[in-house]
């Protein structure tokens, strides 16, 4: 199995010449965690899709330590600047047109790469000591529910990979908002996450285009990572609801699980779960993938689920509710 490692200089350290050399390390971010390779060697990115199993046309989002570290990989706009220095570090990720040093596999033989910088301290201080920047999707079996804490990469990956970086549970839960800069007259957002888009559009002062909640738009899901219909799946069927009613919890039968958003005011049973103690959308969000980890693993047949408010972080665990839901 892998080996955890803390956070130390010598640690660090040792990871950074690993991945210099062509290695996998698994990673902290705010969001999830992931699969670290370096950027800019084609046969290290290869590994990563070898060992989650990773289809080759989804591409692979690039780390970066700071906003000036954009034209290492890309060419970046004056919109792209402007909404870095607001935003990063942070759960944004831009796609903008890629420079030739990324390879095409990090792409998925596209001409533009998917770019952010994290705000996690450990991880930041992995990517100041490197001199190239890293790929890094999520750290877990291609389409399963995405990792937030080590133990959930060990899980999945630790037979795969040597090292994981342990930097505690992700602050945010859910994955980063991809948008579309490419065009800067027409910014879109490709992928709802843990930056709301309510902020980027404040921040311009007009709104964007946004993804229906059941797109089905390819081009999209070539583009940006995560959009595929089915991803952030258990292997227990889950079925979404817009609500669930108090009779059903009381009928519950005890093969299926409910999965609320909020703790019920009285007890339903074990196998009523619930992702916050008021339905505050940031817990919902921190909570969300470690709780279906844990239904999954609790042998239940069934898992039923209430849908968050459609705005706010409610897009992004909606969005990860929806795709875990697709059959």
């Amino acid at each position: 199995m892998a080996n955890i490692l803390q956070p130390t200089e010598e640690n660090l350290r040792d990871l950074r010449k690993f991945l210099l050399f062509g290695g996998l390390v698994g990673v902290p971010t705010e969001t999830v965690y992931g699969l670290a390779a370096n950027a800019f060697d084609a046969q290290a990115c290869a590994k990563i899709f070898e060992a989650k199993q990773r289809p080759a046309n989804d591409p692979l989002i690039c780390h970066i330590s700071s906003v000036e570290a954009l034209e290492q990989i890309c060419y970046a706009n004056p919109l792209a600047i402007r909404l870095a220095e607001r935003f990063w570090p942070g759960p944004l990720t831009f796609v903008l047109p890629k420079k030739d040093k990324i390879p095409g596999i990090v792409t998925a033989g596209l001409d533009s790469v998917g770019v952010r910088c994290s705000a996690h301290p450990e991880f930041q201080r992995l990517v100041a000591q490197c001199d190239f920047p890293l790929a890094a999707p999520s750290a877990n079996p291609f389409a399963y529910i995405s990792p937030t804490t080590a133990q959930h990469v060990e899980a999945g990956l630790g037979s795969k990979i040597q090292f994981i970086l342990d930097g505690g549970p992700c602050a945010f839960g859910v994955e980063s908002t991809i948008l579309d800069l490419r065009d800067e007259s027409q910014p879109r957002i490709l992928r709802y996450g843990a930056l709301p888009a309510e902020e980027i559009e404040a921040e311009l002062g007009r709104s964007i285009e946004k993804p229906a909640a059941t797109s089905a738009d390819e081009s999209v899901q070539h583009l940006a990572p995560g959009s595929l219909p089915k991803h952030y799946s258990p292997r227990t069927p889950l079925d979404l609801r817009g609500g669930i009613a108090t009779s059903e919890l009381e009928t519950l039968p005890p093969e299926t699980a409910a999965l609320l958003l909020a703790k019920p005011q009285q007890d339903r049973g074990k196998n009523v779960h619930w992702l916050s103690e008021d339905g505050k959308l940031s817990e919902i969000a921190a909570n969300l993938f470690a709780k279906l980890r844990e239904l999954d693993e609790a042998g239940y047949q069934r898992i039923i689920a209430e849908e968050a408010p459609e705005l706010g972080l409610g897009l992004a665990i909606n969005d990860r509710l929806r795709r875990a839901s697709f059959r």
